[in-house]
């Protein structure tokens, strides 16, 4: 991510952070960090937003942020997602919201901080590389099975990772998002 782009997403960040809102870096970020690094031109964060929270959410970036406090609204309530665009470059954050079930709420509860940034670094949160690799399967599959981008981001958490992955949280929680079979697909591959 470069630093403008670090910028920009601090800037949410603490907006979120002055909300008590908690949340995590996810995605094609976070499986950089526990993975292989790769360029992206957008950050998803999944987000635990109240409410009463989007006036606020609304008035510190507004301005600043292409943004729709109606569909923030609808989001919040249906537990799905909405866009924040940078008016300034076009950096876009997709902003979900967690999700009902149990694994949704433990995701959150198990990400950790990670220091980020060159100089002033910060600390953020960022989904662990288990619920990542989990994740970035389901993706797979919703997509068909086609997406080389998510099977390759899954593979190199993997290889990354290695024996420091947590694989009876891993298997315990694959059957219930229903990528149990790519789950052992990934952990036994080997890197050519």
């Amino acid at each position: 991510m470069s630093g403008d782009s670090l910028q920009i997403v601090l800037r949410v960040v603490d907006v979120l952070e002055e909300l008590g809102a908690r949340y995590h870096f996810g995605g094609s970020w976070a499986s950089s960090i526990h993975g292989v690094p790769r360029q992206t031109q957008d950050l998803d964060l999944v987000v635990d937003l109240p409410h009463s929270a989007v006036p606020i959410l609304v008035s510190r970036l507004e301005g600043e942020f292409y943004l729709d406090e109606e569909r923030i609204r609808l989001a919040i309530q249906k537990r799905s997602s909405f866009n924040l665009i940078h008016l300034a470059t076009g950096f876009k954050i997709d902003m979900f919201l967690r999700g009902p079930g149990e694994f949704d709420r433990l995701e959150l509860e198990r990400s950790g901080p990670q220091r980020i940034g060159a100089g002033e670094e910060r600390v953020v949160f960022v989904k662990s590389a288990e619920d990542t690799l989990l994740r970035k399967l389901q993706w797979y599959r919703l997509g068909g099975e086609t997406s080389e981008r998510q099977w390759t981001d899954a593979l190199g958490i993997v290889k990354e990772q290695g024996d420091r992955l947590d694989r009876e949280h891993m298997r315990r929680w694959a059957g219930d998002l229903g990528v149990s079979d790519l789950l052992e697909r990934a952990l036994e591959h080997r890197p050519e």
